[in-house]
């Protein structure tokens, strides 16, 4: 091979290699970002905080405050959001008992301040008239929300709930301490806890209106002996599928069921086949099926949050 031969296929080398290792550049001289895998999209989620009992309120909203109470079985203080209306502070009310809806968030680890937004919605139908006046209390439903999980460490997050919270609240505020004037209600995860925990203590809810639940993940947990996934597995039969039986075999008292979903929520069908299997055990319920309404109960507020309140004012003896 000549020298000059040589000379060029050593260039011709050089430029391959310096264009594979140097980044694309624009016509303006920047180099250009590639497209992010969904994988890597996926990972650079930002990741939930750490599970904490006591979550502060940042935000003002109307009628609400933070307030904690310590719980007898872990000895540590647990938080919560407590919403009361107007009438509630007013002198000619001060002898008034209130009924009460416990609000069970989505998403996990559990907070207290995770849903209590949705205060802006039933603050403004309270106030104008629309619904009667309620207490809302904004549950924390602990590291696996709503879940009793009784290997971790102060893990309980429906004993707190039902054998703690309820009660605190019931000798802290003026509520109407029985279940003629107690609800519970909750979205996504807290849909499904809702469920599970109104069939599992009937006799402590008036009033039950389940939102937005998974509950095909539910259905997998039933017939798989508790198993949600390799790293998570729970007691057999704590499932909305091994409840609804349960409560099923004796459905005393009477529960007022309202499941409401949006159409457009990822859990929108497994929530239609969920009610069609409550159909075949002859339990029955009321259906609050929200129109182009995504998995938001933000969203399914806005929409029909009237609705919802109604609901659970009408069990209370309380609606117009």
């Amino acid at each position: 091979m000549s020298i000059c031969r040589f000379l060029t296929a050593v260039a011709a080398t050089c430029l391959l290699v310096t264009a594979l290792f140097t980044p694309s550049v624009t016509a303006q001289g920047v180099s250009e970002k590639k497209p992010i895998a969904k994988s890597d999209r996926q990972s650079e989620k930002k990741k939930p905080a750490p599970f904490r009992w006591v979550n502060p309120l940042k935000q003002k909203l109307p009628g609400v405050r933070h307030a904690t109470f310590r719980s007898g079985s872990m000895n540590i203080d647990v938080g919560y959001c407590i919403y009361t209306p107007s009438e509630y502070s007013k002198p000619k009310s001060a002898n008034m008992r209130f009924p009460v809806v416990y609000y069970l968030h989505g998403g996990r680890p559990g907070s207290e301040i995770k849903s209590v937004k949705l205060v802006t919605h039933i603050h403004r139908l309270i106030e104008n008239g629309s619904a009667p006046p309620m207490i809302y209390v904004f549950v924390n439903g602990g590291p696996v929300s709503h879940y009793n999980m009784s290997k971790l460490s102060h893990a309980m997050g429906e004993d707190v709930f039902v054998k703690e919270l309820i009660p605190h609240i019931d000798s802290t505020y003026r509520t109407v301490d029985s279940r003629e004037g107690r609800g519970i209600e909750g979205f996504s995860q807290g849909g499904r806890g809702t469920t599970r925990i109104m069939f599992r203590y009937p006799e402590l809810f008036g009033s039950a209106a389940p939102g937005g639940a998974g509950h095909a993940t539910e259905k997998r947990i039933s017939e798989e002996n508790g198993r949600e996934s390799d790293s998570l597995v729970f007691a057999p039969g704590h499932n909305t599928y091994d409840r609804a039986r349960g409560y099923a075999k004796k459905p005393s008292p009477s529960l007022p069921i309202l499941i409401h979903v949006g159409t457009e929520g990822f859990n929108y069908e497994n929530n239609l086949a969920y009610m069609d299997f409550l159909d075949t055990l002859n339990i029955p319920y009321q259906r609050l099926i929200v129109k182009d309404a995504p998995h938001s109960a933000a969203q399914i507020y806005e929409k029909r949050g009237l609705d919802i309140v109604t609901f659970h004012a009408t069990n209370f003896g309380l609606a117009k």
